[in-house]
Formats: C-alpha cells, sequence, structure tokens
C-alpha cells in the first residue's frame, strides 16, 4: 500500500507527539497537526491521549475553533453535557454558521433522549454545510433512537445517494427494511443500487439474504456468486452460500464453500459447526462428530456446537455419551437453559428420575416457563411418589397457562392420590369442562384413580350431559 504525503505528515506529526511526551519536552505543532492527532486518537478509543493532545493543542492555539470542538465531544462522550453545552454556546456566538456547532449540540440532545430535538438542530446542520452525507446519517440514527424505521430508511438513502460508498449506511437501509418486512422492497432497492455500483460485494452479498428470506434460494445463489466475483476473499459471501447450498439439500458443495472460509481466514466455530451438520446429513457420521469436536474445541462457549454433540449421540441411541457431553457443557455454562432441558430429557430416557427432575426444575428456575417443562417436571414427581411437590409445580403452572385440561386433569388425579377428594373433584370439574376429550391423562397417569366408580361416573355423566 502506497502512503500519500498527508499519511507521512500525519505519521510525522504522530510519532513526533508521542516522542514529546516520553521525554516531557514542549514542541510546537500547528492547529492542523494537533486536529489530525487528536482524530487518530478518538478514531483508535485512545482517549487518555486524546485529552493530552487537546490540552497542548489548547495551550498553543487557545483561539481555534476546531481544537474546542474536539474538547467538546470528549466532554460530551464523558457525559459532561452541561459543561458542554456550556463551551458550546460560547463558541456559537463566536460562529453561529458553523455546522459543527450544531452537530454537537444535537448529540447533547441525542444523550439526553431528546431526539426530535436533535433532528432539528441537524436539519439546521444540512443547510451550513456542502457535506451532507454525514448529517444524513446522523438523522437516521435519531431516527432509529425513535423507532421511526420508515424515516430512519429515507435519510440513509439520501446518505446512500450522496456518497454510495458509505456501506454503514447501506447496512442501516437494509436493517430498516428488514425491521418493517419489506423484503421485496430491498431486493428492488438493492437492485437498482448494484445496477449503478455493480462490483459493490456488501450489496450483493445483502440482496442475497434478501432473496434467501423470500425463499428464492437460486437467486440468492446468485447475488452470492457475485458477491465473490466482486471479493474472492469475502468469507461472509462463502458461509451464505454454504446456508443456500444446505438448503437445496447440496451438501457436498456447501462443505466445500465452508471450507474456503478455513482456508482464507481462522477458522470460525460456526463454519465447523456447518460442516458438520453437512458431514451428518450425508451419514457421513465420523466426519460429522469430528467437526462437532472441532467446533467446541475452537469455541467452547458456543453452546450450538455442544448440542450438536449431545444430540448426534442421542439420535444415534448413545444416551450414556449424550449425558456425558450435555454436562461437560453445563459445566462450562451453568446458566444455559437449553443445556438443562436436554440433560433433563436424556436423564428421562435413561430412566434417571430424580436428576431428570433435578434438570426440569433447573431449566424452570432459568426462565423456560413452557407448558412441556412443568408437565414433564409434574409427570417425574408424580412417578416419585412427591404428590405434594407436583400439586405444588402444577399449581404455578396454571398461573402461566390457566384454564388448561392437561394441567387440570393431572392436578385432580394428584389431589385424589394424596387422599383431598374435594379439591379432586373440583379440579376434575374443572378440567372436563374445558375439554373432555383428555380425561384420558387420568387413566393413564392414576389409573387408580380412574378406576373407582365415582370417577367413571362422573366422566360419563359429563359426557352425556
Amino acid at each position: 500500500m502506497e502512503f500519500s504525503q498527508y499519511d507521512d505528515a500525519n505519521n510525522y506529526s504522530l510519532t513526533k507527539f508521542e516522542s514529546m511526551l516520553k521525554t516531557n519536552s514542549v514542541l510546537f505543532f500547528d492547529s492542523n497537526e494537533f486536529e489530525s492527532i487528536i482524530h487518530h486518537y478518538l478514531e483508535n478509543g485512545k482517549m487518555p491521549l486524546a485529552k493530552k493532545a487537546i490540552k497542548l493543542g489548547l495551550e498553543q492555539h487557545p483561539d481555534s475553533t476546531n481544537l474546542k470542538l474536539f474538547h467538546i465531544e470528549v466532554l460530551i462522550f464523558e457525559n459532561k453535557l452541561v459543561l458542554a453545552q456550556e463551551r458550546l454556546d460560547l463558541l456559537f456566538e463566536l460562529e453561529p454558521l458553523n455546522e459543527e456547532i450544531f452537530i454537537q449540540k444535537a448529540n447533547i440532545f441525542s444523550k439526553q433522549d431528546k431526539h426530535h430535538e436533535a433532528i432539528k438542530l441537524l436539519i439546521q446542520a444540512l443547510n451550513l454545510t456542502d457535506e451532507v452525507a454525514d448529517i444524513f446519517s446522523l438523522i437516521g440514527m435519531e431516527y432509529l433512537f425513535l423507532d421511526e424505521f420508515e424515516n430512519a430508511k429515507t435519510y440513509f438513502i439520501k446518505c446512500l445517494e450522496t456518497d454510495s460508498e458509505d456501506y454503514s449506511a447501506l447496512y442501516n437501509v437494509i436493517y430498516c427494511f428488514d425491521y418493517l418486512d419489506q423484503n421485496e422492497d430491498a431486493i428492488d432497492y438493492l437492485n437498482d443500487y448494484l445496477d449503478k455500483n455493480p462490483y459493490c460485494e456488501v450489496a450483493w452479498h445483502q440482496l442475497g439474504k434478501q432473496y434467501m428470506a423470500v425463499d428464492q434460494n437460486k437467486k440468492a445463489l446468485a447475488a452470492f456468486d457475485f458477491a465473490i466475483i466482486s471479493d474472492d476473499m469475502f468469507v461472509g459471501a462463502y458461509l451464505e452460500k454454504g446456508k443456500v447450498l444446505e438448503r437445496l439439500g447440496l451438501y457436498e458443495h456447501a462443505i466445500e464453500n465452508y471450507k474456503i472460509t478455513l482456508a482464507i481466514d481462522n477458522p470460525t466455530s460456526y463454519a465447523l459447526l456447518r460442516i458438520g451438520k453437512c458431514h451428518e446429513q450425508l451419514d457421513e457420521n465420523d466426519m460429522a462428530v469430528q467437526h462437532y469436536y472441532k467446533t467446541v474445541e475452537e469455541d467452547p462457549l458456543l453452546d450450538k456446537g455442544w448440542i450438536a454433540i449431545t444430540k448426534f449421540y442421542c439420535k444415534n441411541k448413545d444416551f450414556q455419551k449424550g449425558l456425558y457431553y450435555i454436562n461437560k457443557a453445563i459445566n462450562i455454562d451453568s446458566d444455559n437453559v437449553v443445556y438443562w432441558k436436554l440433560y433433563a430429557t436424556i436423564n428421562e430416557r435413561l430412566n434417571f428420575l430424580e436428576e431428570a427432575e433435578r434438570g426440569y426444575k433447573k431449566s424452570l428456575e432459568l426462565g423456560n416457563y413452557e407448558l412441556d417443562t412443568w408437565l414433564k417436571r409434574g409427570d417425574i414427581l408424580t412417578q416419585l411418589g412427591e404428590y405434594e411437590a407436583a400439586i405444588f409445580n402444577l399449581t404455578q403452572a396454571g398461573e402461566f397457562y390457566p384454564k388448561h385440561a392437561e394441567i387440570e386433569y393431572r392436578l385432580s388425579g394428584l389431589y385424589f392420590s394424596s387422599n383431598q377428594p374435594d379439591e379432586g373433584y373440583v379440579h376434575l370439574d374443572k378440567a372436563l369442562k374445558i375439554d373432555h376429550e383428555y380425561h384420558f391423562i387420568i387413566e393413564e397417569l392414576f389409573p387408580g384413580v380412574f378406576n373407582r366408580e365415582s370417577i367413571k361416573e362422573i366422566i360419563i355423566n359429563f359426557k352425556n350431559s
């Protein structure tokens, strides 16, 4: 890469400035040099160095508006909004037509969640500058904060009309289309954009994703191919192309594309996982499990990797190995509700009822309030003879799923089984009124209760009434 004279000068200024800091000497820089130095540090997140450069810059150039604006930008970043506003007011008296003052005032309003006020100021700034693209983008962001996606989309499109290579704005436009469920409109927009920018790999990539969203897989495939033609090192395009090929059942070709990403960049757990899934679809189990192992080695925190290994062994009826790997996963992340649900399911399959109950209980504690979780835990507690705990569990389930026949029949059976017939009759009556057909639950789970003549009579009489 060749450096311009400006780059050379900027690098020289940075080297000179950092050398000055190390030697505690004081050297002179012109205001433009300070601006370049400060901009570099802010862009690279080196706030302490940016603040030092601002302080020294203002000492040497106390009347520099741009250096003062950099100082104000830092004050806003540090949430010192009152002081920033005071400094801006002073600057505004001196330079009422400086668009950067309006932008920073808008920034303060944005920080205070006064987004409509920020937008008004940014629109004023538009009238004071020829550099409108950045301001269009800022207005778009303010509308995003307000969840006004149509307006946000309008301004991001304006930004792209001014600067077609602003890919951040392009991503934001597509984000708005996606949020508004306007996939067809997004496709039309991207095709128009590509007519003017035919080698934009980002636009081809986004177009492919839109085609995938509307199940036009062959068009998606073509779009990703064009993205790769535009940039044959574009990892994202190969990954998405692999997804489409999986959808089309072309697993060997999908594997080829995922492998290309491994060659271009460092191996990613996602690509390794997808390769494993493809091999599994091809019944190449050894290759599948090898890639699942590589997935969790690459990223032990990726839950999909552990879930894939566990389900792989369960699918092949090796529940002990499935249990081994889900235990390893839980040791890494004990707050993952999917792990605990799998743990419970496998233990239930192995008839380790106490451990299965523990798994379902932990799933509920972590917020998995699916009806199936409540019911399975209740049924296991019933099998263990823990009627009181089962009643408490199903009563809680009833708060989430009121008037649900499966819960009421179980509660009825439990109350009868624990010698509380009055409650048993109450819940049986509720259950029959909700759905008579589900009375088989009592027959299956509580055969002793079902075989009572009084219970059979109630069920038959209710059906005939």
